[in-house]
C-alpha cells in the first residue's frame, strides 16, 4: 500500500507478486496474529493498491467477483468501498450507492468513519442532477458528508 501511494506501480506489483507467492504457498485464508493474510487478502490488497493508484479498469475488472467471506469484516469493507469508489468514478451511480449501503449494513461504524466513504458520498451527491435520493441523503447524513449537499 505505501508503494502505491507513493505511485510506485512497479515496486507495488513486486510486493504483490511476492505476497501471492507466499499466499499460495500457505494455501489457505488464516488470520494468525490479526493479519488476515492468505490468497483473499492478497486479492483485496490488489483492488486497494490499483484504487491508490488510479486504475479503476483493474477495480472494474474484479467487480464483485471476489469471495471475501474468510477475512475479517474490516478487510470485506475495505474491498467494497474501493469498488464503491471505482463505481462512482465511472458515473455508474446506482451501483456505487448499492455497494456502499452492503458495506454500511456489514460494519456500520467502520463506513460511517472512513474517508473513503465521505468521499464516494460526496462525489455522488456532487454528480446528482437536482435533490439527492432519500437513499443517498440519509448516507450522506451517516458517514457525515452533508457539506457535499
Amino acid at each position: 500500500m505505501a508503494a502505491a501511494r507513493f505511485g510506485d506501480s512497479s515496486k507495488t506489483v513486486d510486493y504483490l507478486d511476492e505476497a501471492s507467492k507466499a499466499a499460495q504457498l500457505l494455501n489457505k485464508d488464516a488470520n494468525h496474529l490479526w493479519t488476515a493474510f492468505g490468497p483473499t487478502n492478497v486479492a483485496i490488497h490488489r483492488v486497494n493498491t490499483a484504487a491508490e493508484l488510479g486504475d479503476v479498469q483493474t477495480i472494474l475488472n474484479s467487480g464483485l467477483s471476489l469471495n471475501t467471506e474468510a477475512v475479517p469484516v474490516e478487510r470485506r469493507v475495505r474491498y467494497l468501498l474501493d469498488v464503491a469508489r471505482a463505481y462512482s468514478l465511472v458515473g455508474n451511480r446506482d451501483d456505487a450507492l448499492g455497494v456502499m449501503i452492503t458495506a454500511e449494513r456489514m460494519a456500520p461504524e467502520q463506513v460511517r468513519q472512513h474517508y473513503l466513504s465521505r468521499k464516494v458520498v460526496a462525489a455522488l451527491i456532487q454528480g446528482t442532477v437536482g435533490k439527492p435520493s432519500v437513499e443517498l441523503d440519509k448516507l450522506a447524513q451517516r458517514v457525515n458528508a452533508q457539506g457535499a449537499i
